[in-house]
């Protein structure tokens, strides 16, 4: 199974932001002010019908903007439905579930599981999910993404879950591909910080 390829998704990113729980058009307001620093990689979790709105807008500003925009908090086969309904670009889930891993790839679109273990980890790598969203990633501490990549060199880690502007640099040195950034974007302190982050500035 190849389905679950994140590169075209990422691409060279290696910051994404999680807009949660926000009305549509603040949804909006807060992915374009992304997209203008320079982080083009949106999630916007579905955890309620209204969310699934505000995905829905996001995804029609992305499409303007050519930016990808997927859906998040994707726990169930029927949310996969719903995500895909309103174009999401990708699924993410906060654990490891194949089941929606396959609904996922039946819509051609690539989902993201949640992990947390080695054993978690492993289990997804053999059923082709190779990128991976370590959560939550501020428990697990930068040091055990560079022990998981002894044994398990070939997956690639989305580090999310506490992760702002102070401590992104960490995880990224660590050897996460990605860091998933949420409320640290309304931060106008922050702003400028992980924009630089996504430039790839040191």
């Amino acid at each position: 199974m190849n389905g679950h390829d994140f590169a075209p998704v990422f691409g060279p990113a290696r910051v994404m932001v999680i807009l949660r729980d926000l009305p549509p058009d603040e949804t909006v307001r807060l992915a374009e002010r992304a997209w203008d620093v320079g982080i083009d990689v949106v999630e916007v979790p579905i955890r309620t019908p209204d969310a699934v709105l505000a995905l829905r807008a996001a995804v029609d500003a992305g499409r303007r903007r050519d930016r990808l925009v997927g859906a998040g908090t994707v726990r169930t086969p029927a949310q996969v439905r719903q995500a895909a309904g309103a174009g999401a670009a990708f699924t993410v889930a906060p654990g490891l579930d194949l089941a929606v891993a396959d609904a996922a790839v039946s819509y051609g679109i690539p989902h993201l599981p949640g992990v947390a273990t080695p054993t978690e980890a492993q289990q997804a790598l053999d059923h082709g999910l190779v990128w991976l969203k370590a959560f939550p990633a501020v428990s697990l501490g930068p040091a055990w993404f560079r022990a998981v990549a002894g044994p398990l060199p070939e997956a690639r880690f989305v580090a999310t879950g506490g992760i702002d502007a102070d401590n992104a640099r960490d995880f990224l040195a660590a050897g996460a591909r990605v860091v998933a950034v949420g409320s640290a974007l309304a931060d106008p302190r922050q702003i400028p910080r992980l924009a630089a982050l996504a430039a790839g500035e040191d």
